[in-house]
C-alpha cells in the first residue's frame, strides 16, 4: 500500500489500451488542462465571474475532487480515476455510490479530451469501473445520466447494456433541458460476458 492513510490511491484498473488510476491532488492541474469545452459538470458547482470558461471548468474539477475526498465514507463514496494511455492523461472516469450499503447502486461520470474521442476508449473505461462495481463491490445496479443531445455518451452507455430509465427536465444554461437517465442491472452485466 503506497499511502497507508488513503488506500483508495492504490486502486488501479486496466483495459486492453488504458490504465485508470485514482487521481491525486497532483493530477488536478493536468486534468483541468484536458477537460473539453463540452464536458458536463455539476451545475450546482460554484463558478467565478473573474475567470473565463476554461478556468471555471478547472476550478470545478478541483472543488469536486476536494468535496468527494472530504465527505468520503463507506456508505457514500466517490472514486475519481484519471484515464491514462502510455502515461498520458486523456480523461476522467468517476464512480460513486450514494447510500451504497443500502441501495447497492453506483453512478458514473466521465469525459475524454476531444482529440482522443472516437476510439472506443469511453466504452473501455466505463467497462473497467463497471467490472469493479459489479465484481468486488457487489453492486446491484449502475445508473448514469446525460443530456438528451449528448449522443456519444448515451450511445456508449446503451452499448454496454444500459436501458432507458426516464427523463427529467433540469436547468441547463438558463433554459430547460432534458436529462436522460439510464440503468444497468447486475444480471444484464454478468450475462454480457
Amino acid at each position: 500500500m503506497s499511502n497507508r492513510y488513503w488506500p483508495m490511491f492504490d486502486i488501479q484498473l486496466s483495459t486492453p489500451e488504458l490504465e485508470l488510476r485514482h487521481l491525486t491532488e497532483a493530477d488536478l492541474a493536468s486534468l483541468s488542462n484536458v477537460i473539453p469545452d463540452d464536458a458536463e459538470q455539476n451545475p450546482s458547482s460554484t463558478t467565478y465571474a473573474g475567470l473565463d470558461a476554461r478556468q471555471n471548468r478547472g476550478a470545478v474539477v478541483h472543488q469536486d475532487y476536494w468535496r468527494a475526498r472530504g465527505s468520503w465514507r463507506p456508505e457514500s463514496w466517490a472514486l475519481s480515476f484519471g484515464v491514462f494511455r502510455d502515461g498520458d492523461l486523456l480523461g476522467y472516469q468517476g464512480l460513486e455510490g450514494d447510500d451504497f450499503v443500502k441501495l447497492r447502486t453506483v453512478d458514473s461520470s466521465s469525459f475524454l479530451a476531444a482529440p482522443v474521442r472516437g476510439r472506443g476508449w469511453g466504452k473501455q473505461m466505463r467497462a473497467a469501473v463497471l467490472a469493479l462495481a459489479f465484481g468486488p463491490l457487489g453492486a446491484r445496479f449502475a445508473i448514469t445520466s446525460a443530456w438528451s443531445d449528448n449522443h456519444a455518451s448515451l450511445g456508449a452507455s446503451r452499448r454496454l447494456g444500459y436501458v432507458d430509465n426516464g427523463i427529467t427536465v433540469q436547468q441547463r444554461d438558463g433554459q430547460a433541458g432534458e436529462m436522460v437517465h439510464l440503468r444497468l442491472s447486475r444480471e444484464t452485466w454478468m450475462a454480457s460476458g
